[in-house]
């Protein structure tokens, strides 16, 4: 309508977005350099210097590796998701990663739902597989120590993290077994719905219990059949994208000049495994997993590669997150292109695409 005045909410809304995660990015930078002050003084100038041994065939090593990473990733939602397939199933992951971190919500679901239905497929489909996906990688998040403690003990180190493996394997069959009952009876998928509802009230007053449970079992049905073998080729295919992660990690280690003799390949992926589920803090644990992660390389190789490894963790974390970033915006401008969407990802929520338009 003519002469509206525009709310002004949305922008305060999202400046206090923008303002929170500015705070959390600080945290946890502060909280990641308190701790590494902890192992001992670095000498940032040996960090910068160790920069310098990484060669362009080696940074090509890291960028063909990340392919395979982000392949694996994309395995879940191509197999939850019918007639999506593995090519559509990344671009929409590495889409919706660039467009959840650089704009206001819901810009991750907007741009997943415009891809889905410009390539006919049912966002309604989309957006359970997109669910299905997320469940499996915070199931695989909690099992990682599991792995860890494995190829300690296989390899006869005594860095066991038993309470902490166990504690977290507990968390992922509690996670999947509630997931599995859910999916089984619709009793059980009624429960979730309604509860979910009841406690979402607290902060929504028009949470509908009847609309939430009618969501879930809408849900349940599409996700029920072939459960049990679709999660277990996404798990799998999950926990393999966690071990490349790692192999990751490990090259930029060697590239930069840590040796064998100072941290083994065991100990690497061993401790990467075992520290994974501090990826679920924000920004993919940026900060804490890191210092955690120095902290026991330095224990174990001692402080004279403290800076090495300081510089072999910074170009992991810039390959695993800047080639991702990288990666979605190429993938929006192409898609954008090819499709002739006009998807305005910074506008209002009014013009998102929604599930019910589909």
């Amino acid at each position: 309508m003519s002469g509206e005045v525009a709310d002004p909410k949305p922008g305060k809304a999202q400046r206090r977005r923008l303002s929170r995660s500015l705070v959390i990015i600080a945290l946890s930078i502060i909280a990641g350099y308190l701790i590494i002050q902890f192992v001992g003084q670095i000498d940032w100038g040996q960090v910068y210097r160790s920069f310098g041994h990484v060669s362009w065939w080696q940074v090509l090593i890291l960028v063909g590796v990340l392919v395979l990473r982000q392949t694996l990733n994309a395995v879940p939602l191509a197999t939850f998701v019918p007639g999506l397939g593995l090519n559509h199933s990344l671009q929409n992951d590495v889409a919706a990663n660039v467009a959840g971190t650089v704009t206001p919500p819901p810009g991750d679901v907007v741009v997943r739902i415009a891809m889905f239905n410009s390539w006919n497929v049912n966002p309604v489909d989309g957006m359970a597989g997109v669910t299905m996906n997320m469940l499996n990688f915070y199931a695989v998040r909690l099992l990682a120590p599991v792995v860890g403690l494995v190829l300690f003990t296989v390899a006869g180190l005594e860095r066991h993290r038993v309470g902490w493996a166990l504690l977290c394997a507990l968390g992922a069959v509690v996670l999947m077994l509630i997931l599995a009952m859910v999916l089984r009876a619709e009793d059980w998928a009624d429960r979730l719905g309604r509860g979910a509802a009841l406690q979402a009230q607290r902060f929504k007053a028009s949470a509908d219990p009847d609309k939430w449970s009618a969501a879930v079992n809408k849900f349940r049905e599409q996700m029920s059949d072939g459960f049990t073998q679709r999660s277990t080729i996404s798990m799998l295919a999950l926990l393999a994208m966690v071990a490349v992660d790692s192999m990751i990690l490990l090259l930029a280690l060697r590239f930069v000049g840590v040796p064998a003799s100072a941290l083994s390949i065991v100990l690497v992926i061993g401790t990467f495994f075992s520290a994974y589920p501090l990826t679920a803090m924000p920004l993919f644990g940026f900060g804490v997993l890191d210092a955690v992660l120095t902290a026991a390389f330095v224990e174990e190789s001692g402080l004279h590669y403290e800076p090495i490894i300081i510089a072999g963790l910074a170009i992991w974390r810039a390959i695993t997150i800047l080639g991702p970033l990288l990666a979605g915006a190429v993938t929006i401008l192409v898609w954008r292109r090819r499709s002739g969407s006009n998807l305005n990802l910074w506008g209002s929520k009014d013009t998102a695409p929604t599930l019910s338009e589909a």
